[in-house]
Parts: structure tokens; sequence; C-alpha cells
């Protein structure tokens, strides 16, 4: 049986920041990260697009806009000291009609209560920025940057593990977790750890381990997020970050084009659901998964209110020509033979019992446990901002 201070379910960038965080600012206390798959960062993090938002799109005062502005700043520091290749190119939110216009003016404003550095510009300036944007308005968001997440997490795992204490247990998937009289049993394959504090970070899988020990506020539904890269001749269509008005009512930024920090231009994603929780590909199942997603109630209350939406998503996932016609509505020069398919993310959408879509992030705590229930993005931007909103309540429960 081995022993720590903390155990952190989880080796994705929440999990790790968390980790980070800790070392730097609790170095009494020891450390155990347990990460189911055979590296860090194998879901999520490993397949997040690269993007530092700035926090332009969320809800004054809500954890999301608190912690992407503070995180990103905190984030950009720990690049430049680790020697992280990351890049501030700035993006561009574009209305294609009037009707978007109203949105985009909503938009700005929450961009300014914010703080964040935006501009409203008109076709012109737009065209100076993305000669090949369509548009009649657009705001400019300069702070926007582009990053390789993944690179930051295994920055972030190798200063975890420098210090002898703290390990980092790869292949180890948490299979139960009980309390006892002074401790925590978390049960895995490999035998029993105890622990003073389980923080669950395990994203795809939260809810499930959060099960273990109390009943979740709300449950993970996996979305696909599909995406096409840019043949080398279309590079020219796209100089940064090209995004659309997002559907106010729906948590997804809609199909974009993102510059990445290796090189290329992403475009996507689609959003439909998928059958399994890891489930990469349209046609990859796991009944169980599909099952469970199946009879929560709130899934079917969210299913019945954005049915249209839903078949929307599975059209253009399907058909990669109804996918080209979005990309189109920002860029009318892209064609079908300019893209070729990518790997797919898998998002971690929480969804209440009433069948309310959770915008912000969700911590859901006990006596011996911390949560983090819905940490969609800009989870990863926001990442040592989360960590530290994690220790100070690490601090809390040591201290009292």
């Amino acid at each position: 049986m081995t022993h720590s201070d903390i155990a952190i379910v989880g080796g994705g960038i929440v999990g790790l920041a968390t980790a980070y965080t800790l070392v730097t600012s609790r170095s009494d206390l020891s450390l155990t990260i347990f990460e189911k798959e055979s590296d860090i960062s194998q879901h999520q993090t490993g397949h997040n697009s690269g993007v530092l938002h700035s926090g332009i799109y969320y809800k004054p005062g809500s954890l999301k806009a608190k912690n992407c502005r503070e995180g990103k700043r905190r984030l950009e520091k720990f690049c430049a000291e680790e020697r992280v290749p990351f890049e501030i190119c700035g993006k561009v939110i574009i209305a294609v009609n009037n009707e978007e216009l109203a949105t985009l003016k909503q938009i700005y404003q929450r961009g300014l209560d914010n703080n964040v550095t935006c501009e409203l510009i008109n076709q012109k300036k737009l065209r100076d920025l993305e000669p090949k944007a369509a548009g009649i308005a657009a705001i400019h968001v300069p702070e926007t940057g582009i990053v390789d997440f993944n690179m930051v997490a295994k920055k972030m795992a190798t200063r975890v593990t420098s210090v002898i204490s703290n390990h980092i247990h790869l292949s180890t998937k948490v299979t139960q977790i009980q309390n006892s009289e002074d401790c925590v049993v978390i049960t895995t394959p490999s035998g029993e750890h105890r622990t003073r504090l389980v923080i669950n970070c395990a994203g795809l899988h939260c809810d499930r381990v959060t099960s273990f020990t109390e009943k979740p506020k709300a449950k993970i539904i996996p979305f696909r997020g599909e995406y096409y890269e840019l043949q080398p001749e279309a590079h020219h269509l796209c100089r940064n970050l090209i995004y659309p008005v997002p559907n106010p009512e729906f948590p997804f930024l809609g199909v974009h084009f993102t510059r990445m920090i290796h090189g290329g231009v992403e475009c996507g994603p689609n959003a439909v659901l998928a059958f399994a929780r890891e489930g990469y590909s349209r046609f990859q199942l796991n009944v169980n998964d599909l099952a469970e997603t199946l009879s929560y109630s709130g899934f079917r209350k969210m299913a019945l209110k954005y049915w249209r939406t839903g078949l929307s998503e599975m059209w253009r996932s399907f058909s990669k020509r109804a996918f080209v016609r979005s990309l189109q509505r920002l860029v009318p020069e892209v064609q079908a033979r300019h893209l070729k398919a990518v790997p797919a993310g898998v998002r971690a959408q929480a969804i209440a019992p009433d069948g309310h879509l959770l915008d912000d992030f969700l911590i859901q705590e006990a006596p011996r446990s911390i949560n983090v229930m819905n940490a969609p993005s800009p989870a990863a931007t926001s990442c040592l901002n989360i960590g530290r909103l994690i220790v100070d309540k690490v601090n809390e429960k040591f201290d009292s």
C-alpha cells in the first residue's frame, strides 16, 4: 500500500496544472497522480486546437471569465520560463450579415467588461487583417494566441516529478474511492493507495469518479469535435484565427479557422454526440457509454430542445459538402479539395438533470474530495488559475 498527502485522478492539463501549483506553493505536501492511459494528456489536452483564449465570450463574473484572463497571463509567463513556443497572433470574430450584428456587439461589450483588448472593426479593416474573409463587420482581438498544450502539460509533469516525494502512475485506472475513518482509500489494479484528499480531474470520466463518494451534480455527455486541415496550397486563405459569431444559446463556438503553432491551419470543429466517451471516430461505439447517455433524463431534455441544431451538426458530420459550406460563410474561396481530415477530439460536456448545458466551470466539493465536474474550453488556457483555485480549497481543508 502506498501513501501521499494528496492524490489527483487524471493526467490532463487541469490535473497537471493543479499538481504544478501545489508543488510551487505547498512543498510540504506529497503528491500522487493516477492516469489510466500509458502517457499523460491523451484525451482532451492532446486533442486541443491550441488557442490561448482572451476571455471575450464569457459572462462577466463567471468562473470562466475570471480564470481565463488571469490564467492566460500565468500560462504565458510559464511558457516563457519553460521555453514552450507560443505566439500572440490575434483573431477576428466575424458577422456575415445584419442579423449577426446585435450578437457581435454583445460579445464586444462582454470583452470590454472582462478587460479584454478588443476593437469593433469595419469591413475594410477586416480585409486588412484577413484578406480572404467574408463579413460586414468584426471584432479584432489582438491578444488571442496559439500554443501547444501537450508540450505545456509535459513541462508541468517534469516539474511535478522533479520533487522526490511526487509520483505519476501511468496505466493505472482508479476503480474505487472510499472514505475511511482517517483517510481516503483509492483502489487501482496495482493495489490500494491512502491519501488525505482526492482531487478529481478525470475529464471525460469525472462524473463517474465523483460518484464513488457522492452524487454528481451533472453528467458528462461526450461530444466529438471533427476537424479538417487546409492543404498547404490553401494556407494563404487564413493568416491567423477566424471565428464566426456563435449561437448564444449553445456552448460551442461554431466552425472556425485556427492557425497552429507548429504550422498549418485547422478548420472546425463540428460538434456531434459521440457514441463513446472516448469515441474519436463516428463509428466508434461503447454500448455502456451510449446507454448511459440515452437513459439520462438531462440528455433527453437537452436533445428535445436542440434537436434542430443536432441534426444540422450530424448532417455536416456525414457531408463534407455541408462542412465546406459552413466554412465558406467565413472564407468563400475555400473548396473541398483544400481540406484533409485530421483526428477528432471529444469534449466532456456536463449536462444538468434539467437538460441545461453547463457553460461555466463547475467544482463540486466534499470533506475529502474536490471534483472538477465541468472544465470545457477555455480550461486549457485557464489551467494554472484553475489550479490556484483548487489549491486555495486545499489550503482551506488542511488548515481547518
